[in-house]
């Protein structure tokens, strides 16, 4: 287990032993609360069980402690939280057209829809090897996304209300979820060529909108706004001294664009352009979350993240506005607006793919041509997660859970559209065979290597980037496709 284990058994101990007024101020451990009320509330329950297991996890004193009884309580929760992601999954499924029949279960969208998301190898190995709550959180994004495709849009609406509450990552997704209950709700009528009928506007529909988001934020916040303490919880959920990247670099835009600068500074020092003495030894690598300063390209602000992430969301929303096309171009957007905030967002984790992978494994299973950017963006994303299993025992487990997944996502969607072209031309398909020589190097060649004394930031670089390459090709292939496709008359009407 990760650092993440110690993180969860700390808010345990919080929320157990402190009143609420000491939540988002007790910094005993490194690892302060910083996940939104709702998520804390759950520490809370969970604890009053844990306390049965071993009462010794609840000291807020007891840091880094792992009793057997405690990991079985950790790992257990998880399981059980996770019964919400199978029911959400089941929803999603029965949202699925079935015109594709086929003779055997197998080879059925419905079975291989709920293949990729349960066997999902990045929510395996991050939730049950790594340790998080993911499944119970994309269990809760899943529900809300299947009741907005069941046209129950406040149900939909209000579970998102919810995740949010519970963890402020999917913020990034948030935009899709506005503008598509605006334009499918708060709009009850289109006209004959799928333009906006401005006259069908609800004010009755607007307005339960904004009460379900009101209580929710008023149940959630309510208390630490009467406090008084209401920005020091913002200040908690949002630390922007964590500086633009991640110890281990999300593989994004801004992993591209710290490798240049390392490559330009390396020819810089070589050519004599740049003074040796003033650039500070590896300070975007070395393993530490600070803030720090590029050395030849203009350093990133938070501010210039948010404007590079809104500019590329907003052809997304713009498509889902202006060219509707019901649940499906719902998803696309909600993909669009992940993939776009994790291109281009500020400390973005590289866990915060699978907010991508995952929806797009609906639309997967729907059209040739997202299979094969999924396929691109599921193998490229989930291959950026390994340098989190890093012990020598995880290696085999890793390479087979992902082998296992992979193949089986290739093979299913291969017979799934055996009736049409190729699911990746060439040149995709080679860049995914690199992937089995990068990992051979960075695991078994480069410790043997003298260069791992001197430069053990290398193989994460490696894959940092090279997952980067990919990543930032599938959301362009997906962009592109977005923009380009045409709408049926049929999907007008709608």
């Amino acid at each position: 287990y990760s650092t993440d284990f110690e993180v969860h058994r700390n808010w345990l101990a919080i929320t157990h032993n402190l009143p609420l007024s000491q939540w988002y101020y007790e910094a005993t451990s490194e690892w302060t609360l910083d996940y939104p009320p709702f998520f804390a509330w759950l520490e809370y329950a969970l604890s009053h069980i844990a306390k049965y297991f071993d009462p010794q996890m609840l000291v807020v004193e007891n840091l880094n402690y792992t009793s057997r009884a405690t990991i079985f309580f950790q790992r257990l929760s998880v399981i059980f939280t996770d019964t919400l992601f199978i029911y959400a999954v089941h929803e999603c499924c029965r949202c699925i057209n079935g015109k594709r029949a086929a003779k055997d279960i197998l080879e059925k969208p419905t079975f291989i829809l709920a293949v990729l998301l349960l066997w999902n190898f990045g929510l395996l190995i991050v939730d049950h090897i790594h340790f998080q709550y993911n499944g119970f959180l994309f269990g809760l994004m899943l529900l809300s996304v299947a009741r907005l495709c069941q046209k129950r849009y406040l149900e939909g609406a209000l579970l998102f209300a919810v995740l949010l509450h519970f963890k402020h990552i999917y913020i990034y997704v948030a935009p899709a979820y506005g503008i598509y209950l605006l334009r499918s709700y708060c709009f009850t009528a289109n006209n004959a060529d799928g333009s906006l009928k401005w006259r069908s506007f609800s004010f009755l529909h607007v307005t339960l909108l904004g009460l379900i988001v009101c209580l929710v934020s008023a149940l959630s916040l309510g208390p630490f706004l009467v406090l008084g303490q209401l920005p020091q919880v913002i200040a908690r959920l949002f630390p922007f001294k964590r500086g633009l990247c991640h110890a281990y670099w999300a593989p994004n835009f801004w992993a591209l664009y710290n490798a240049m600068d390392k490559a330009l500074t390396i020819l810089g020092l070589k050519c004599n352009f740049l003074d040796g003495k003033k650039i500070p030894k590896a300070s975007m690598t070395g393993g530490l979350v600070q803030e720090f300063q590029h050395t030849v390209l203009p350093s990133v602000t938070p501010l210039a993240t948010l404007i590079c992430t809104f500019i590329a969301i907003l052809p997304s929303v713009f498509c889902l506005w202006f060219k509707p096309q019901g649940p499906r171009g719902f998803l696309q957007c909600l993909v669009l607006c992940a993939l776009s905030s994790f291109m281009f967002g500020w400390h973005v984790h590289e866990k915060a793919i699978l907010l991508a992978i995952l929806p797009l494994s609906l639309l997967s299973i729907q059209r040739a041509k997202d299979a094969g950017i999924y396929l691109i963006l599921a193998t490229t994303g989930h291959f950026s997660l390994f340098p989190l299993l890093f012990t020598a025992p995880e290696l085999p487990i890793k390479i087979l859970l992902m082998l296992l997944f992979t193949v089986y996502s290739f093979s299913s969607l291969k017979s799934l559209f055996r009736r049409e072209k190729p699911l990746l031309n060439w040149l995709e398909a080679i860049y995914l065979i690199q992937l089995v020589p990068l990992e051979i190097f960075c695991e078994i060649i480069f410790p043997l290597t003298p260069w791992k004394q001197h430069f053990p930031f290398v193989p994460l670089l490696l894959t940092s980037v090279y997952c980067a390459v990919g990543i930032t090709y599938a959301w362009l292939k997906l962009y592109v496709s977005v923009l380009t496709e045409r709408i049926s008359v049929r999907q007008k009407a709608e």
